[in-house]
């Protein structure tokens, strides 16, 4: 299956560079360049990408602000931030806006690459630096982890579940955790379905806040 890419910067040699290194993977297709947030929203309706990797910094309508505008229509799309910012503001606005990756624009080609392809598959992708800076804010509102520990889901997670959801806060794949739990891929990834759905998250990157938030992890 061919994964089509929109790519979403205000810098044109940075989106022609982008489109020169992911032309030479074959399972990836650009199908669409554009300079600021507005546009990228206009070219995702009407291209319906199945990834955009969304600088967050861009005039007229800004990365978050597209983000938000584009999972409101196309929950199915998924966004990567791509972007020279790692201030905890800007991730967790990102995030809160539905993008399920975060990544610096000093990504290698190849991790790029391979971060669209799990990206498309349903998984979360978070540069190291980016996740150490999710941790720390968790660790600092250990206070409400505290308040809500005693709070307790419609629906309680089966032991599995949890072994499963304590892999995911650490960043681990679908088959990373496949591998340390000696189950399938395909079986990592029902139990991270859902235990999304229990927890109300809609991706992992919710999911392991709301772990966090509720002392399950």
């Amino acid at each position: 299956m061919t994964i089509r890419v929109l790519l979403a910067d205000d810098q044109a040699l940075f989106r022609e560079g982008l489109d020169t290194l992911l032309s030479v993977h074959k399972d990836i297709q650009v199908v669409g360049q554009a300079a600021h947030g507005q546009e990228a929203v206009d070219l995702a309706l009407k291209l319906r990408p199945d990834v955009i990797l969304m600088d967050m910094q861009m005039p007229i309508l800004n990365g978050v602000g597209a983000t938000r505008r584009v999972m409101q229509s196309l929950s199915e799309c998924r966004v990567i931030a791509l972007t020279t910012f790692d201030d905890k503001e800007t991730i967790f606005d990102a995030l809160r806006a539905g993008a399920v990756g975060y990544l610096l624009k000093d990504v290698g080609s190849a991790q790029l690459a391979e971060s669209i392809r799990r990206t498309a598959r349903g998984e979360s992708i978070l540069d190291p630096s980016v996740a150490a800076k999710v941790v720390a804010e968790f660790s600092r509102v250990s206070s409400l982890v505290t308040a809500t520990r005693s709070e307790v889901l419609p629906e309680p997670l089966s032991e599995r579940e949890i072994e499963v959801l304590r892999l995911v806060t650490l960043g681990l794949s679908n088959q990373e955790i496949a591998d340390r739990l000696f189950i399938s891929a395909g079986t990592a990834k029902t139990h991270i379905h859902n235990l999304c759905a229990k927890l109300g998250a809609h991706n992992r990157t919710e999911a392991a806040m709301r772990a966090r938030e509720l002392g399950l992890a």
